[in-house]
């Protein structure tokens, strides 16, 4: 079979024959793939940066890809996790790893959509105890998985989200999307907080769900600083950290909220809620999108330019998807 193999740690992916995948147990069920999404943490772990890689294995040739959208044997059609690299023709998932896909919902969508629900949903849900009338901000909203956790925000009962990006037309993209109020992170350090003091001080956050991290992180969280009065509830959640893994969080600032300060992230959710992304979170994420209440953009490749797209950065919120034929 045909797939994106990867040699060596910082080498990109190459478009290759290789020995198709062999199931191992009765847990496992071999896929005919047909459309895989490149994300973040597929490069992050192919290059052995990503904290989730296997140290083990880094200098291990491997198939790149950790989910996608396929066939079973009896043709149907199924996102599943892979046991094996999923960036190619044929895989190995788990059984209770996969989650039937709604008529009306093309593949590249179907294989795009998941991510952007894991690092959206499962924040919302299970780190932020999301609750109908939460105020919601989302730092780093423009990103494909920012855009999916506007609209899911809304979909839980927000009401009202407020996004920060840099991006000025991803911004007002927002907007149509479900943000209520955008923020643009491209000023000084002294007009972005009077901004983000000003918003609060009318609409205080009930929940910041963060993917930047970094300098950005810091100027929210010194927002939101107290002066020894009562001070309102926040949940803040990590989620990505495009703009620094580490930031300086002064002792007095923590002291003077009433902050809960989580991440949400592989390793962080236990069996209970991974459980219930498979099998109530992700189903009705799907239904939402074929019903036209939950939108992503996709950039759809074929298989066999692996080499030449890789690197290539895809801009305004869309997500690049492999499809192959």
């Amino acid at each position: 079979m045909k797939a994106a193999i990867m040699y060596q740690p910082g080498d990109g992916p190459h478009y290759a024959e290789v020995p198709s995948p062999v199931v191992a147990n009765e847990d496992e069920v071999l896929m005919t793939v047909k459309a895989a999404a490149i994300k973040h943490i597929d490069r992050g772990q192919a290059s052995g940066k990503h904290y989730s890689a296997d140290a083990q294995q880094a200098n291990q040739a491997k198939v790149i890809g950790g989910d996608g959208v396929g066939l079973l044997a009896d043709g149907t059609r199924v996102y599943a996790m892979g046991v094996s690299g999923m960036v190619a023709q044929q895989a190995v998932v788990e059984k209770n790893r996969m989650v039937l896909i709604p008529d009306g919902l093309d593949d590249a969508t179907a294989a795009a959509l998941p991510n952007g629900v894991i690092g959206a949903a499962m924040g919302l849900r299970f780190r932020a105890g999301i609750q109908p009338g939460d105020v919601v901000l989302i730092n780093g909203a423009t990103g494909f998985t920012g855009r999916v956790a506007v609209q899911i925000a809304k979909h839980y009962g927000a009401k009202k989200v407020i996004a920060t990006g840099r991006n000025p037309d991803s911004l007002q993209a927002l907007l149509r999307l479900g943000a209520d109020e955008i923020i643009s992170v491209n000023q000084s350090d002294e007009d972005y907080l009077a901004q983000i003091r000003t918003i609060y001080s009318s609409t205080p956050f009930d929940v910041i769900i963060d993917y930047l991290w970094g300098h950005s992180a810091e100027l929210l969280l010194a927002s939101l600083k107290g002066r020894g009065a009562f001070t309102h509830p926040v949940r803040f959640v990590s989620i990505g950290s495009i703009t620094g893994d580490k930031l300086q969080l002064s002792a007095e600032n923590l002291r003077s909220v009433n902050l809960q300060l989580s991440g949400s992230g592989l390793g962080s959710w236990t069996r209970q809620e991974v459980d219930k992304l498979f099998n109530e979170i992700l189903p009705e994420m799907f239904q939402l999108a074929a019903d036209g209440g939950l939108e992503v953009d996709t950039v759809t490749v074929d298989l066999s330019e692996i080499e030449s797209i890789y690197n290539i950065a895809i801009s305004d919120g869309k997500r690049l998807v492999m499809t192959m034929n």
